[in-house]
């Protein structure tokens, strides 16, 4: 009931002696409207269990709430659990912070064979009318031979798998690859495939690029020699251009870490 209602009841029966039921006829309320006193509920228990609930299951409801509130043997109604829950804005949608896994400091493993370690990283950049593109760059990291350079504009789990696949066929795949945490390489379709292809994912911290030093190296190189220094007007040339720039990497470009011999020499010497 509105207070200045009940404001004007008290001051007729105070000032004009008039009984409760005659203040409420001329102020026309019911007298139980009047007589009414809200019971106050403590809602701390209800509001500790839902916050609890939503950091431990962020993507849950509030019915999912509600029922696992009564499995943990709460008797709350459905309506009292509501209203705390609108009131705590739990129905406002939020967008839940993805976690990942502990991620264990992974010292750069230095391979003495082929395919014993691979690693893969994304690149970013654009064509000439804004459109984004995506590059996924593997290299073999015994020899730091480009592997593959696949070019698209979205380059998902079942792309990188799609690559790996190709690779298979006519290199055999490695013991390790070392990633990222992006989210196509922390997807379940690509640990799918690597455990069924007897492939150890190895994920380095996140923030932690010098953790995958091999391939942030080779990324910067063809930042710097292909991607800033053309001009893109479709992913054909990009495609094109990449791979005759892997082409030369692999079989002309000498490597200081390798004593200047290009990749594909340790290949041939070890023949």
């Amino acid at each position: 009931m509105p207070d200045e209602k009940k404001q004007a009841v008290d001051f007729l029966v105070e000032e004009h002696s008039l009984s409760i039921r005659q203040a409420c006829e001329v102020v026309k309320i019911p007298r139980s409207n009047y007589q009414y006193s809200r019971v106050g509920k403590n809602d701390t228990d209800i509001i500790r269990s839902l916050k609890k609930l939503v950091e431990d299951h962020p993507s849950i409801g509030f019915w999912k709430c509600y029922y696992r509130l009564r499995r943990q043997g709460y008797s709350w109604n459905h309506k009292r659990v509501y209203r705390v829950y609108t009131k705590m804005q739990l129905n406002i949608r939020r967008r839940a912070k993805k976690r990942l896994p502990a991620r264990v400091k992974q010292t750069l493993f230095h391979p003495d064979a082929v395919n014993q370690v691979w690693s893969m990283d994304f690149m970013c950049d654009s064509l000439w009318d804004g459109r984004r593109f995506r590059l996924l760059n593997i290299m073999d990291d015994y020899n730091r031979e480009v592997l593959a350079i696949e070019a698209d504009t979205s380059l998902p789990a079942l792309r990188v798998i799609r690559a790996l696949e190709q690779l298979k066929q006519y290199r055999g795949l490695p013991k390790m690859i070392r990633v990222d945490n992006g989210p196509e390489l922390i997807s379940d379709r690509l640990d799918v495939w690597c455990k069924d292809n007897d492939v150890q994912l190895i994920f380095i911290q996140p923030g932690k690029p010098t953790q995958n030093a091999f391939n942030e190296r080779l990324n910067g190189s063809l930042r710097k020699e292909i991607l800033n220094a053309y001009v893109f007007r479709t992913l054909s040339e990009v495609r094109e251009l990449t791979e005759k720039w892997r082409a030369d990497y692999n079989y002309n470009r000498p490597h200081e870490a390798l004593k200047n011999k290009a990749p594909m020499d340790l290949i041939e010497e070890n023949l």
